[in-house]
C-alpha cells in the first residue's frame, strides 16, 4: 500500500511578513536549512492550518505558530528562566529587611523579571521567573493545577501505613489536601528520604502535610514544576529555558 501523504492545506499568507522558515530560525528551532525540514514534513501549523509551502510568510505578531503541536515563542523579547533558588534566600525580587533574595541572582540578565511563585527561605530548590505576564498568571492560577515535585527528608522512620495514610490524602486546617504520588526513596537512621508530587500551592504545604503525619521536614527541595526539571542545575545558578521547554510549560496551562 502507498503511504498517505499529509494533505496540503492553504498557509496564511502575509506578504510583508518574513519567511516562516526564518521566524523558527529565531525562536530557536535549529537553522534555516532545518526550519524548512520542519515545514516540509509537514510539522509546522500557522493559525491551526498546516503549511507545507517553504515561501510561505507568516506575522509572528499576529498569527499561532506550532511545531508538533506545541506552540512556538516568536517573541524573543521573552525570557523565562530556572533558578535553583539556594538555601536561606528569600523568595523576592527585593528585600527591604536586606535579607539575600533571588532578585540578586538574576540582576545581570537584564530582563525585568519576576518570580512565580515561591519556596519558603528554609526551603531550596526550582523556581521560575518570567517577564511573560500572561504565562505567570496561567502558572499561577490554581485552576491549572500544575504538579510540582519535591524530595523531601522528614524526621523518623516512616512506617509503610503512614505513608499509604498520606496518599490518600490529609485533611488540614484549612481543608483536604490531594496527594498526586508519594514514594519513600530511603530509609537512613533517624531519618526518611521521600518524593513528593503535589498540585497545590498553599502556603508551607508540603511541611504542614509531613507535620500532620507526625514527621516534621528537616529539609525540602523542589525539583520540579510541571514538565520544567532542576537537574543539575546548582544552587545560585540560573539557565533560560528552550523553546520546547516553554512550549510545554504553555501547553500544560492551555496557552
Amino acid at each position: 500500500m502507498r503511504p498517505v501523504k499529509p494533505r496540503r492545506e492553504a498557509p496564511p499568507y502575509d506578504p510583508d511578513a518574513p519567511r516562516l522558515s526564518k521566524t523558527l530560525a529565531l525562536a530557536g528551532l535549529g537553522s534555516r536549512r532545518t526550519c524548512e525540514g520542519l515545514i516540509g514534513a509537514g510539522r509546522v501549523t500557522v493559525d491551526g492550518l498546516r503549511v507545507l509551502d517553504l515561501g510561505t510568510r507568516a506575522d509572528p505578531a499576529n498569527r499561532h505558530i506550532m511545531v508538533d503541536g506545541l506552540t512556538v515563542e516568536t517573541n524573543v523579547q521573552k525570557r523565562t528562566l530556572a533558578l535553583h533558588k539556594p538555601l536561606g534566600v528569600v523568595s523576592a525580587m527585593t528585600d527591604p529587611e536586606g535579607r539575600p533574595c533571588i532578585g540578586e541572582y538574576v540582576q545581570n540578565r537584564g530582563d525585568r523579571l519576576y518570580h512565580i511563585g515561591r519556596l519558603d527561605a528554609n526551603s531550596e530548590g526550582l523556581i521560575l521567573l518570567t517577564n511573560d505576564g500572561e504565562l505567570a498568571n496561567r502558572i499561577s492560577h490554581p485552576s491549572y493545577e500544575l504538579t510540582k515535585t519535591y524530595l523531601v527528608t522528614v524526621e523518623g522512620k516512616m512506617l509503610p501505613k503512614t505513608a499509604a495514610a498520606l496518599r490518600k490524602g490529609v485533611d488540614l486546617e484549612d481543608g483536604w489536601v490531594e496527594v498526586d504520588r508519594l514514594k519513600v526513596v530511603d530509609t537512613i537512621p533517624g531519618a526518611t528520604l521521600l518524593e513528593i508530587d503535589i498540585h497545590e500551592g498553599r502556603n508551607r504545604l508540603v511541611r504542614r502535610l509531613f507535620e500532620e503525619a507526625g514527621h516534621p521536614v528537616t529539609r525540602l527541595v523542589r525539583t520540579r514544576i510541571g514538565p520544567i526539571r532542576l537537574g543539575d542545575l546548582k544552587p545560585g545558578r540560573s539557565r533560560v529555558l528552550g523553546v520546547s521547554e516553554v512550549a510545554g510549560l504553555k501547553k500544560q496551562v492551555g496557552l
